[in-house]
């Protein structure tokens, strides 16, 4: 079994079977409108930290879907990358059939599945995901595809860049570890207090990451508020002490941005909460990947910490399977009324 701890620790490996079993899917920007990226979970933060990266580059929209339907414009101009870990994901499969119906071109990324099947059968651009992960464990994979699938759309060779990347992730593996610690450190007598990531546009997406892996590996609550955004409402909520840890995560690319986060940490530390900000200074494809495998590590000792069961996500399994039963009940009763 492929633990969390043995995914981190081999996290490179990851990069490097995308290195060695990418292909280019020879579509380029110019044939198309639009793009949307496909996918939920573990299966769904790289499409929202890819469409961030390019935020300022792409010159065509870059839409995120984790839903059953594409957005109404979505057509034979239409390049979808869809990521399904196990291939079968209900949401990722209704998105699959949808973008056939609408004549756009798809590319897909799976371990298998019927997803897998399907996108064989029709003749589509099919990237093999190594099996035995969680979907969650698998984002050095995914977001490791993803960005060189777009950036071929886009006419930008990153293989060098992301083979570099995996390199410098294990030269700096310790340290990063120990920086992962040190984080948890300052949280550990509070883990009791639900988490509140405050991040900039640049950092949303691995707020959002961190979230979620507290979420599913140490069963705790966590959620994420964009700057500047919150400060126009969320930011009248935060009078007191408060059962919350707040995380503060922002670049140095917008000083405005920066400024606003100088206020938060002040405002909130004023009234003795439980504060850590954490200012990047560099941003970069690697202090992407840096950061979410520091903050993966946090998720991990928080959850040994508090004995979570880091494999296991139970009430997920139980809302699929009641799904299931939904599914054949609503099929019996129709079946009925025939």
């Amino acid at each position: 079994m492929i633990t969390h701890e043995s995914s981190l620790k081999e996290f490179s490996s990851q990069i490097n079977f995308v290195l060695d079993n990418y292909s280019p899917h020879g579509f380029t920007s110019a044939e198309f409108s639009n793009v949307v990226l496909g996918g939920l979970g573990g299966s769904g933060i790289g499409a929202q930290i890819v469409k961030n990266w390019f935020f300022e580059t792409a010159g065509l929209p870059i839409e995120v879907v984790g839903d059953y339907f594409l957005p109404a414009y979505a057509n034979e101009k239409t390049f979808v990358v869809l990521n399904s870990y196990s291939g079968n994901t209900e949401e990722t499969l209704s998105l699959y059939q949808d973008a056939v119906n609408r004549g756009c071109t798809i590319v897909v990324l799976s371990s298998g599945g019927e997803i897998t099947r399907l996108g064989a059968e029709n003749n589509q651009k099919v990237y093999a995901l190594k099996p035995g992960f969680q979907p969650r464990q698998t984002i050095g994979m995914g977001l490791s595809y993803l960005l060189l699938i777009m950036g071929d759309f886009l006419g930008v060779d990153l293989r060098e860049e992301v083979k570099e990347i995996g390199e410098k992730l294990v030269e700096n593996q310790e340290e990063q570890i120990r920086s992962a610690e040190r984080i948890y450190s300052f949280f550990a007598s509070s883990l009791k207090n639900k988490f509140v990531l405050l991040a900039d546009r640049q950092m949303y997406p691995l707020a959002l990451r961190f979230s979620q892996q507290l979420n599913e590996n140490a069963k705790m609550e966590a959620f994420v508020n964009a700057v500047p955004e919150s400060n126009h409402n969320v930011l009248e909520s935060y009078i007191d002490r408060l059962p919350t840890n707040f995380l503060l995560l922002f670049t140095e690319q917008n000083v405005r941005v920066g400024s606003r986060f100088d206020f938060l940490g002040g405002h909130l530390e004023m009234d003795n909460n439980k504060v850590l900000p954490l200012a990047i200074p560099t941003y970069d494809l690697y202090t992407i990947y840096d950061v979410i495998y520091r903050l993966d590590w946090v998720s991990v000792i928080a959850a040994n910490e508090v004995d979570a069961d880091l494999m296991e996500v139970p009430n997920i399994d139980a809302l699929k399977e009641y799904l299931a039963n939904v599914e054949e009940i609503l099929e019996e009763e129709e079946g009925e009324n025939e």
